[in-house]
């Protein structure tokens, strides 16, 4: 017998359906007749009958027409709602849909598995997690390992020994002792009490990644979770049924335990949940919808969910990830503007940053040799301005290497985030081999905290830097182009405004970059003193770096506009690759017109990766003339990675140090 969860006016609603021939005009009547037999007033309607509705779909929000068939309209165990006619939505109804509801309604359920073991996960595995490419199993050692952890904390319960978090109250009832026949209402507590957050919920992919990084943690065996319910964990995770888990609420000290508890009190079936079935609905709904059971919590299990810096680490993979990948593209776009500027590759020669041996500052200056080499690949740009009477280019273009390099930047913040994926970051550990718990302070989020704000700061400058650039591109008596790079200047405003929108997100990470880890206020009666602020540290990092690939994404359309005005001069094949890029997406500015669809167009050019080569695109254009330069110039030498970094490790060869720009000694 096919069943639908129905929604009406902030109630959800269990209702069989006999036929798959009955309406949807008649699974709504059902509906709103169980609803009024739960009201005492029959929710303040004469009868069934004379109430009008429509009905919409949970998942994407289409209406339904009332006409057709539940079979040929629904899935089994669909969930919908019904929209009384008049109604006004109560104001604490949860969307149907979180934010971006057309990226996740391209979900598919993955057929691939990633083996857990707590100790191997990495930040690019863990975002893949987020974004649904794979199930989670556990390996065998890992089992293994849990069920000597439990065993640990099944004999504490049975002998009665005072153990925090165990059989004791948390934090400043540390000293209260529990008994025995409240222990499992003492996690429930623990649990439903923690949920305290505010704000937006998380995005699917963020609470695919939070729930991922919590089951990796918890494999590593030092929890006393028992095997039964991670395994539970894991099923949910697997059915892509995520918890509301509000963004705001963690001070990142005793691990993120407002947003951890909202994670745990989704999985005991209260709360809301979303999957990509169900959309929003109350948590045992969804569960049950997927084949699934809330978990009954044993002892120490509630603590085993929520005590650690999850929501902060996985956050800050997120971060990790986009700054890397936004730096890369941003050696591509300076390249770009470069060339429309007319500077010189002179600044880039191999002796200067060899002389100078950070090997991310040497990194970002070989990709602009690739890029600008113009005896390897000859530009019509370049060549125009060989014998001009320029000195030297301004800092912003010269001392790109120096200035915005992303590796040298970006090594701390990665390494630290790394080290926290595989930390077991939580209070009341359990040591099997030596039969017994110990309570620490691994919880605490004052490392990747600090990681995330130096990322913050250093990710910015490449934001920073790009600004200046559209100005001189902007720029008439600095460019030697039309102002604002459009022609009639004064009919048409050009590029004016879109500058004014870099200097603004600029503005704004200014302020976003001083440092969280920095603050700290008293909690828990001065139980936990001092705190890292490290959610909040995440959060605005993410929200850099966004900013830092909106205004790149101005810069890149810039410059593309700024060639316009050089043809028929063409630049180098990698520029010009890149150029044809955007220009797939965006056609050129003749007069003006609508800019913030172009903006948000080079944006997902800058953000969005190619399923089949899960590069981002504008990288994927240059990243095979890089490569192959590298391979022609530097044999046997490798792109740099952010964690390799050590002093007076740079090598270059001879061969490659000629490259070409103006004539003049700068």
């Amino acid at each position: 017998m096919p069943r639908y969860t129905v929604h009406v006016r902030g109630e959800w609603l269990a209702v069989p359906c006999l036929s798959s021939r009955n309406t949807i005009e008649w699974l709504g009547r059902e509906a709103v007749r169980r609803y009024m037999k739960n009201k005492p007033d029959n929710g303040g309607f004469a009868s069934v009958e004379e109430v009008k509705f429509y009905i919409r779909r949970c998942k994407g929000l289409g209406l339904l027409d009332l006409d057709d068939t539940v079979g040929d309209a629904l899935e089994d165990n669909e969930f919908v709602e019904v929209v009384i006619e008049g109604d006004i939505m109560s104001p604490d109804f949860i969307p149907s849909q979180p934010e971006g509801v057309h990226l996740y309604s391209k979900y598919r359920e993955p057929e691939q598995y990633i083996s857990l073991d707590g100790n191997s996960l990495t930040t690019e595995d863990l975002v893949n997690l987020g974004k649904g490419l794979y199930k989670i199993k556990l390996t065998p050692e890992a089992e293994a390992k849990v069920k000597k952890s439990r065993e640990v904390i099944e004999r504490i319960v049975k002998e009665q020994t005072v153990v925090y978090g165990i059989t004791t109250g948390f934090g400043k009832f540390a000293r209260t002792v529990i008994p025995n026949s409240n222990l499992r209402e003492l996690q429930v507590n623990l649990v439903r009490s923690h949920s305290a957050g505010v704000g937006k919920p998380l995005t699917p992919e963020r609470t695919r990644m939070l729930l991922a990084l919590r089951i990796n943690v918890l494999a590593k065996g030092y929890s006393g979770i028992s095997l039964e319910t991670l395994e539970q964990v894991i099923e949910v995770f697997n059915a892509s049924c995520l918890p509301y888990i509000p963004e705001k609420g963690t001070v990142g000290a005793s691990g993120d335990l407002a947003p951890l508890s909202h994670l745990a009190l989704g999985l005991i079936g209260e709360g809301k949940m979303w999957s990509p079935k169900s959309g929003w609905a109350d948590a045992k709904y969804v569960l049950e919808a997927h084949g699934l059971k809330p978990i009954t919590l044993k002892p120490k299990e509630g603590l085993a969910l929520i005590n650690g810096t999850q929501m902060i680490t996985s956050l800050g993979c997120e971060a990790v990830e986009r700054a890397g990948a936004i730096a890369r593209q941003a050696d591509i776009i300076a390249a770009l503007t470069l060339e429309v500027l007319k500077g010189t590759t002179r600044a880039f020669d191999t002796d200067i940053h060899a002389v100078r041996p950070h090997r991310g500052q040497a990194e970002v200056a070989f990709r602009f040799r690739s890029l600008l080499d113009s005896d390897h690949h000859p530009s019509e740009i370049a060549e125009s301005h060989r014998f001009c009477d320029r000195v030297q280019d301004a800092y912003t273009m010269r001392c790109c290497p120096q200035g915005s390099e992303a590796e040298g930047k970006f090594w701390f913040p990665c390494l630290q985030i790394f080290f926290c994926i595989g930390v077991n970051n939580k209070n009341c550990m359990v040591f099997a081999e030596r039969q017994e718990t110990i309570s620490g302070g691994n919880f605490h989020g004052e490392y990747p905290a600090k990681a995330l704000d130096y990322l913050a700061i250093g990710v910015h400058e490449l934001a920073a830097i790009s600004e200046r650039r559209i100005e001189r591109l902007c720029n008439p008596s600095l460019s030697e182009l039309p102002a604002f790079l459009v022609t009639e200047g004064g009919l048409n405003s050009g590029f004016m405004i879109a500058h004014c929108t870099a200097a603004a997100l600029v503005s704004e990470n200014k302020a976003l970059c001083h440092p969280s880890s920095v603050d700290s206020l008293s909690t828990s009666a001065a139980t936990e003193d001092h705190v890292s602020m490290g959610g909040w540290a995440a959060r605005k990092a993410l929200r850099v770096i966004e900013h830092v690939e909106q205004v790149l994404a101005i810069e890149l359309l810039a410059a593309c506009q700024g060639i316009e005005f050089l043809r028929p001069l063409r630049t180098t094949t990698p520029l010009e690759k890149v150029y044809d890029l955007v220009r797939s997406v965006v056609r050129p500015w003749i007069k003006d017109r609508f800019m913030a669809p172009d903006i948000e167009a080079a944006h997902r050019l800058l953000v969005e990766q190619k399923a089949s080569a899960g590069f981002w695109l504008v990288w994927e254009v240059a990243k095979p003339y890089i490569e192959k330069y590298r391979r022609e110039h530097i044999p046997e030498s490798r792109p740099i990675s952010p964690t390799a970094f050590s002093l007076g490790s740079l090598r270059m060869s001879a061969d490659d140090s000629h490259d070409h720009g103006h004539q003049n000694e700068l």
